[in-house]
């Protein structure tokens, strides 16, 4: 895959970008989003224009559309559901003797951005000569509250650089905001027309509120500022509101050496529930908390949640400065998407953009949620526990396809299937596993025991009900599971799918596992030794398929006596696929969108033999195209497995720079938490070669000759480890907690609290270097220096 240069400059710590740049604005929002998982701010400029693609989301606010059918049928949902680009608080404009400040009229001799990763802020400093050619400097900061979860807030000063100088500042909220579609590109958003109803507007002082309403989902939301000023000249106010925009005026002359500064605290609220003066009184509480709190204790308490963070989750990586950046990069934004969602979802594109209709799919539980299990776990149980508020609707689903158990969504919002293409949506069942698996990680990695029986065993029970409904006992062959779509959408509607077998192998041996542990609350749901002996031996019975004559197991059942699409005749400008094939075509070759296979041997890497698993990676990455953001990340893992370094250092920097750089010319629809999630997953399960099968944690760490070092930390059960990979040796410590066992490259340690031990690294697997599909293979990767 090509690479496209990007602009920001190289740093450890932050991601900065100098110089105005209009045609970058899109992708350069997304990157610069602020978010903590209840509230999302895309990185536009304080003055509203220019812009590339305004939006500002609550998590799970959503409105209904109906999905077009040409040729309905029974089982397909009736509503599609959209994310809401819902009232903009971040607009401050500024008038500059009469002209308005905008960065596409007159000159910026000095302009840059930064986004902290550390402090968790966006900053600007630009100085602004106007058309008329007054000077000004404006600094603005800005964050989205990691410790109050419904705050934001804004830092803005003005400084004249040529003399005194009449400042006009427009600080609004600002709803219904025009958005542009130009694309029909299924991974973009649907565009709503003005989908907010105006409630309630009100304007007293130097504080607004205005509360709205959604005409088909029947959410309601309401957003409210309030503001402080530090300026010595006496200054002009105004305050309006009407129902779509609130606005406060503020007129000063500020002297030459003085500077102008405002704070704007910004609070949202949203309910299916709560009544519109209920939602006003949230929102006023909220700013009363902040304006008590003030802009520095926001900071205070941003940058000590941070240092909290970057203690438990850091990854130090010597030798590539640019993915060194990366990495954390990815973390930062990772745990903006999951920190405070609490009972919501963790979206594809996080809250930073409206790609995919901000829908959560499976990603979550097999990407995301594995990064926050060993960083930030109270995170994972905040989601695991949403996934439980929608079992209704997962089993009504369920009943409505004639099966047992709970179903949940492909993709949805509120918990609802809402995808109009049944063969990638309805039939990917997977889905089920994947929350299982989520579920079986958290209690082996924490034990939190409360969670278990009040969410996970149930979650493990309705799941493996589905299985054993969705299944049937074959008298010669074993246990099958038919007529399901797996993780690689280029298929569909196969037989024994390995990745969803052994997925839903595991799910059944879990839930039966977790009634054996709390056997009254298996009772309460039902749960007798009979059924979960009928787990366990579906479990044992569970097909595998294996072609004895290649010696590599079928992605699923007949994979391997398909055609092999013809990749030497398909122009490069045709990737991804299904922009331009027809699906039917797709589903009949040997070509992968996205790692199935190999993501089965990384996460149910205990079914396969090394053998098996160096086969199998030389088979599928000739057939992969990694039309997929989703698919680097594991193919780094297998591929640092089977001794491919050199591959899977080039896999983990696509996937850590997927939106850095725009590999797949979407980043300007948000970014890809998942792609920036398995960057973590491709380096500590990848060269660290963690593993977590069986409720314990192991190591066979190695390290690719273009890095010195790679260093993490992680959590498990109480304590925090933490790994250093050298060339030659890797040294594990125990940061905090009591002693624990593990292994490096199946030798077995004890790791004591306080005490390093120093390993040797033994000799890397040899096996032939696999080749990928012409003009599929990952770009070269060569370590860059800080800028």
């Amino acid at each position: 895959m090509t690479t496209e240069q990007p602009r920001y400059e190289v740093s450890p710590w932050e991601l900065r970008w100098s110089g105005l740049d209009i045609e970058a604005l899109k992708r350069t929002e997304s990157s610069f989003a602020l978010s903590n998982g209840h509230i999302g701010l895309r990185g536009a400029f304080e003055e509203g224009e220019p812009r590339g693609l305004p939006g500002t989301y609550l998590n799970g606010f959503f409105e209904r559309r109906p999905l077009p059918y040409g040729e309905a049928g029974y089982g397909y949902p009736e509503d599609g559901q959209t994310v809401v680009n819902v009232t903009d608080g971040k607009i401050i404009r500024l008038l500059v003797e009469d002209e308005p400040l905008d960065m596409r009229y007159g000159s910026a001799p000095f302009h840059e951005r930064v986004l902290d990763f550390r402090s968790g802020t966006l900053r600007r400093r630009t100085e602004w000569i106007s058309p008329t050619g007054r000077q000004v400097r404006i600094e603005s900061e800005r964050l989205v509250s990691f410790t109050q979860r419904a705050v934001a807030a804004i830092h803005y000063e003005v400084e004249p650089l040529d003399g005194d100088l009449q400042v006009v500042l427009q600080s609004d909220l600002l709803a219904n905001e025009p958005i542009e579609r130009v694309t029909m590109d299924p991974r973009v958003a649907a565009v709503l027309e003005a989908p907010l109803v105006a409630d309630f507007a009100s304007a007293e002082g130097y504080r607004a509120v205005l509360a709205h309403h959604t005409r088909r989902s029947g959410l309601r939301m309401a957003a409210a500022m309030d503001h402080e000023f530090d300026v010595r000249d006496p200054m002009w106010t105004e305050v309006q509101a009407e129902e779509d925009l609130a606005r406060l005026t503020v007129a000063v002359q500020v002297r030459m050496g003085q500077r102008l500064r405002m704070t704007k605290y910004i609070a949202y609220g949203w309910s299916s529930q709560r009544s519109t003066p209920a939602l006003r009184a949230q929102v006023d509480a909220a700013l009363a908390g902040a304006r008590q709190t003030g802009w520095q204790g926001l900071l205070n308490e941003q940058r000590g949640y941070l240092d909290d963070f970057w203690r438990s989750a850091d990854v130090e990586l010597d030798g590539d400065a640019e993915l060194q950046q990366a990495l954390r990069f990815g973390l930062f934004h990772v745990l903006q998407a999951g920190a405070r969602g609490e009972t919501r979802a963790i979206p594809a594109k996080g809250l930073t953009g409206p790609g995919y209709d901000g829908h959560a799919f499976w990603d979550t539980e097999s990407f995301v949620l594995p990064v926050l299990t060993y960083t930030v776990p109270e995170a994972v149980s905040n989601a695991l526990q949403w996934r439980h508020s929608t079992l209704d609707k997962a089993r009504t689903r369920a009943a409505q396809l004639g099966q047992a158990g709970a179903a949940f969504p492909w993709r949805t919002i509120n918990g609802e299937e809402c995808s109009g293409y049944w063969p990638a949506g309805t039939a990917a069942f997977h889905v089920g596993a994947d929350v299982a698996d989520a579920v079986a990680r958290y209690l082996s990695a924490t034990g939190d025991e409360q969670f278990e029986r009040l969410y996970g065993l149930e979650l493990l029970v309705e799941t493996a009900r589905l299985w054993m409904s969705l299944g049937h006992h074959d008298v010669h062959a074993g246990f099958r599971i038919d007529g399901v779509t797996g993780p690689d959408e280029y298929s569909a509607i196969a037989d024994n799918n390995v990745y969803t077998n052994l997925m839903a192998q595991r799910n059944l041996r879990e839930a039966a596992d977790s009634c054996e542990r709390h056997p009254d609350i298996a009772q309460t749901l039902g749960v007798d030794e009979e059924e979960t002996s009928r787990w366990r031996d579906a479990a044992h019975r569970m097909v595998v398929p294996y072609d004895t004559e290649l010696q590599v197991h079928p992605q699923s059942e007949q994979f391997t006596n398909h055609a092999v699409w013809d990749f030497a005749n398909t122009p490069r400008e045709t990737y991804p696929l299904l922009l331009n094939y027809a699906y039917f075509d797709l589903y009949r070759k040997q070509v992968v969108k996205q790692a199935d296979l190999v993501l089965a041997m990384h996460v149910r890497g205990d079914a396969f033999t090394a053998e098996q698993k160096a086969r199998n990676f030389h088979y599928y990455e000739q057939l992969t195209v990694r039309d997929s953001s989703l698919s680097a990340a594991t193919q780094a893992v297998l591929a640092a497995e089977c001794g491919h370094l050199e591959l899977a250092y080039d896999y983990l920097a696509e996937a850590a720079l997927a939106d850095l750089h725009d590999l797949h010319r979407n980043t300007h629809n948000g970014l890809h938490i998942a792609s920036l999630a398995g960057a973590w997953i491709a380096t500590v399960a990848g060269f660290g070669g963690m593993r977590d099968h069986g409720g314990e944690i192991t190591f066979a760490p190695r390290l690719p000759p273009e890095l010195t070092s790679i260093s993490f930390r992680m959590r498990f059960k109480g304590r925090q480890i933490g790994v250093r990979i050298a060339s030659k040796e890797a040294t594990y410590h125990l940061l905090e907690g009591e002693e624990i066992n593990t292994s490096h490259h199946g030798e077995q340690i004890t790791l004591h609290a306080g005490e390093r031990l120093t390993m040797p690294i033994p000799r890397t697997p040899t096996h032939p270097s696999p080749r990928q599909p012409p003009g599929r293979e990952p770009a070269h990767r060569r370590p860059t220096a800080p800028t």
